[in-house]
């Protein structure tokens, strides 16, 4: 009789430094109490947040696989190992949910080339929880990742994104390194239509949650300080 495969559960984490339980359910604790082998980002954050989530949780029970820009695509079926034993595996963002503005996304398409079930589990997603604080439209929205760092480059594609939530009603959504988050703001305010919204949404989910939207002339006339803060843009021109 064959043997049955264990499940690849992905497992989001928190968007901050808060309570683990504050915003995850039971659930993921649950999981994680259950697994030892986790496939991660970075393995002392990692090890952190499964500290945290389950005190209890025996550290050098752990067996952690790294994937970030540095891992090797030819390594990642080996990741899956233990599935194929019966052993179920969880894949753990860094920060929100997996495969989602974040890593994993290959390793969940492996699994399913392998017939593991794949099991995502509820957590905070900056992304969705953006577009459902900005009064844009939850309808159509697309997620474009980092604009470009070049001047030139970033003010057309800020224009272009304009005109595509124009032409086809569609909320545009995007990041900045938290660094230059003012800069970001600055140059929407600058370069986009008076009247397109702009929706910053900010330390989603912790204590200084900052979510607003108005008009790009009214940001001229009102900015606010998000420098090092994680932050989600979110521009719709009517």
């Amino acid at each position: 009789m064959k043997n049955q495969l264990g499940k690849l559960l992905l497992i989001p984490t928190t968007l901050g430094d808060n309570e683990p339980l504050d915003v995850l359910p039971i659930t993921v604790k649950n999981t994680i109490e259950n697994i030892d082998t986790f496939i991660v980002e970075n393995e002392k954050t990692a090890r952190r947040f499964i500290k945290r989530i389950c005190p209890e949780k025996s550290q050098p029970s752990l067996k952690l696989f790294l994937l970030n820009k540095h891992t090797d695509e030819n390594d990642l079926p080996s990741f899956l190992e233990s599935c194929l034993h019966g052993i179920d595996v969880g894949l753990l963002s860094e920060a929100g949910c997996p495969g989602v503005a974040d890593p994993g996304a290959d390793v969940v398409k492996i699994a399913h080339q392998k017939n593991i079930k794949v099991v995502p589990l509820v957590g905070p997603s900056s992304i969705l929880m953006a577009i459902m604080g900005s009064g844009m439209n939850g309808q159509s929205f697309a997620f474009n990742g980092y604009l470009p760092i070049d001047k030139g480059e970033r003010k057309n594609e800020m224009k272009r994104l304009e005109r595509l939530s124009f032409e086809h009603n569609q909320s545009q959504i995007f990041i900045e390194t938290p660094y230059r988050n003012n800069k970001m703001l600055e140059d929407l305010s600058n370069y986009l239509d008076n009247n397109t919204d702009v929706c910053v949404a900010c330390d989603i989910t912790l204590s200084t949650e900052f979510i607003k939207t108005q008009t790009s002339n009214a940001w001229k006339k009102n900015m606010v300080d998000l420098h090092k803060r994680p932050t989600i843009f979110i521009i719709h021109k009517s």
